[in-house]
């Protein structure tokens, strides 16, 4: 989405030279070509090197120094990402296609960021409860969208969070230059919003989404939405979603059949579950140890969940790694592909710690939560430069393909 309405300032100092980064430039080109202006061009270039060689903070002040020697550099910098009315959806949809070029996509992976922040002025900044930190922080909440490919989850394109009091405060939304059409979303609208935005940019054979919503009180409205538009997924969802026992349940005696008759927390169908064989995997841990896993598993289906052919209901495949000592599952997961072997789909959850650990690595050598602006424009562009910078760092070296291995185009 781009901005509108915002006058450009130019500064008069221009980027160093990069004949020692030529690749930095013809990257640079590839992905910002668009932007109408030879300043814009260049800048974007320079803070792209910027985030690559500066180390510690990426604080524009270190990036400018970084890259130029004028003493104007950090302003016309700070103005190239906050005040410039650049677009990136384009820029995000190059980097998609940059990826594709030169691995091959297994997977959407779609998963939130925590970004820490001082203060109340910086645009969607409110205080929340994180469950992993065990404690509530001042913080914006993005949520984005990895191509999941051998080795690395590569942010492509990413969602703010707004809440309610951001959307409805119209000296806020003056304040931070938040467009006319963004307003409040669930965290389920925003997942669906980054997957459709990424079929409408890719040429390539459609992918599993897998995405993460432990947090949210149910994933059922972004099962459902998936379901309509016809995509294979692969939700973690908590473990008191509501399902209705499918299958094997109905056929057990007494208690079993009362509760496949009505719904029951995601927790409790496992629980049944358990005392059935459970399906046992083999998988090899971080430390390169083996070890095996003791995974419970059944058909569910989801009340309220609806497909696009308007059949009232669809089965669903729930299954999660049972810790017997706790007497209770571990991240619990929903998924459509009901058909796929169990091994294929352990392979596919693991995709969700891979995201987690690209938002570190976002977090501790990229500048991600070295943004200094407070506008709405000046955080996509700079989460449009870190997701860019990532993604050369990872995957420059690799040959350019016409065909990524393992993928086919789409047909029209």
């Amino acid at each position: 989405m781009a901005a509108h309405g915002i006058t450009e300032l130019r500064g008069p100092a221009e980027p160093a030279p990069l004949a020692a980064y030529a690749d930095y430039a013809d990257y640079a080109e590839e992905l910002f070509g668009h932007l109408p202006r030879a300043d814009q061009r260049r800048w974007a270039q320079a803070y792209l090197q910027g985030l690559l060689t500066t180390p510690g903070k990426k604080s524009v002040r270190r990036l400018a120094a970084a890259v130029s020697t004028s003493p104007t550099a950090s302003q016309s910098l700070q103005q190239f990402i906050n005040a410039s009315p650049w677009e990136w959806e384009p820029a995000r949809g190059e980097l998609m296609r940059w990826v594709e070029e030169r691995a091959p996509v297994r997977a959407w992976t779609v998963a939130p960021a925590v970004l820490p922040k001082r203060g109340d002025h910086s645009v969607g900044v409110h205080r929340r409860f994180v469950p992993s930190a065990g404690r509530t922080v001042n913080c914006q909440v993005a949520l984005g969208l990895f191509l999941s490919v051998p080795g690395h989850n590569v942010p492509v394109d990413w969602r703010l969070f707004l809440p309610d009091h951001w959307a409805d405060d119209t000296g806020l939304r003056r304040r931070t230059r938040i467009p006319d059409g963004v307003r409040h979303r669930p965290l389920w609208a925003d997942t669906l919003d980054l997957v459709g935005a990424a079929a409408a940019r890719t040429s390539l054979a459609a992918v599993p989404v897998v995405a993460d919503m432990t947090e949210l009180p149910s994933a059922a409205p972004l099962v459902s939405g998936l379901s309509q538009r016809g995509y294979d997924f692969l939700v973690a969802v908590p473990d008191g979603m509501q399902v209705i026992a499918d299958g094997h349940l109905k056929a057990q005696p007494a208690a079993h059949a009362a509760a496949a008759a009505s719904t029951l927390s995601a927790r409790s169908f496992l629980a049944m579950s358990s005392r059935r064989h459970p399906h046992t995997a083999t998988v090899t841990a971080s430390d390169g140890r083996q070890r095996m896993l003791r995974i419970v598993s059944g058909l569910v289906r989801v009340p309220g969940v609806r497909t696009g052919t308007g059949a009232p209901h669809r089965t669903y495949r729930l299954f999660a790694e049972w810790q017997a000592d706790e007497q209770r599952p571990s991240v619990v997961w929903l998924t459509s592909m009901v058909q796929t072997r169990m091994s294929d789909l352990l392979t596919l959850t693991r995709l969700r710690a891979g995201s987690a650990a690209t938002v570190h690595s976002l977090r501790e050598h990229l500048g991600l939560l070295d943004f200094e602006g407070r506008s709405f424009p000046g955080w996509h562009h700079h989460m449009t430069l870190v997701s860019a910078a990532y993604a050369y760092s990872r995957l420059a070296g690799l040959a350019q393909r016409s065909e990524p291995l393992g993928l086919t185009r789409r047909t029209a």
